[in-house]
């Protein structure tokens, strides 16, 4: 379910809290999720696009981030509520502690760099790719979901700075708007 917060000439913000995510992690994890039918990253901090619309980020070797198609919260919200946790494998519930912004637009990547010490630029950071980082004084996994010409980043923090993390990519959506 997406909730569209600020829209700034070409930049956009779309607040997806309420849509799925799950966190799986343990030494099992890679090879379970490979038999249910995923594709998998290759290492850590990659990201990869399912077929039907869903990611799945490899934070670490054995702890994966899947998040649901954001108009779609069904298939996700499933998976977490059916998990069998084992002692090699085990679910992280992220649908309290994360809350999940997009951010979109053609000088993204700039915007960024106010508020980031990371380079998140066109020609470094690919679509598909994650960064674990802070931005604007907080901790964010960073994923390009870039699928366009227009860069797309979708921003997975802590749910309680929701409130002042909105308000910093707004004031920086408006110095790089014009």
């Amino acid at each position: 379910m997406m909730n569209t917060i600020n829209t700034v000439m070409d930049m956009r913000l779309d607040d997806f809290t309420d849509s799925a995510r799950f966190g799986i992690r343990g030494k099992q994890v890679a090879a379970r999720l490979a038999q249910m039918g995923y594709r998998l990253p290759e290492k850590p901090n990659q990201a990869v696009c399912q077929n039907n619309g869903e990611w799945l980020a490899r934070l670490s070797q054995t702890e994966f981030f899947l998040l649901d198609k954001p108009t779609e919260t069904q298939r996700i919200a499933q998976l977490e509520q059916d998990w069998q946790d084992s002692t090699d494998c085990y679910g992280l519930p992220r649908q309290d502690s994360h809350a999940w912004f997009a951010v979109s637009g053609s000088r993204l990547p700039e915007m960024m760099a106010k508020l980031c010490g990371v380079d998140l630029s066109v020609s470094v950071f690919m679509p598909g790719e994650v960064v674990q980082s802070s931005v604007a004084r907080i901790n964010v996994v960073i994923i390009n979901v870039s699928q366009t010409d227009e860069p797309c980043f979708y921003l997975l923090f802590d749910r309680a700075s929701a409130d002042y993390f909105q308000a910093a990519l707004a004031d920086a959506m408006q110095e790089f708007a014009g």
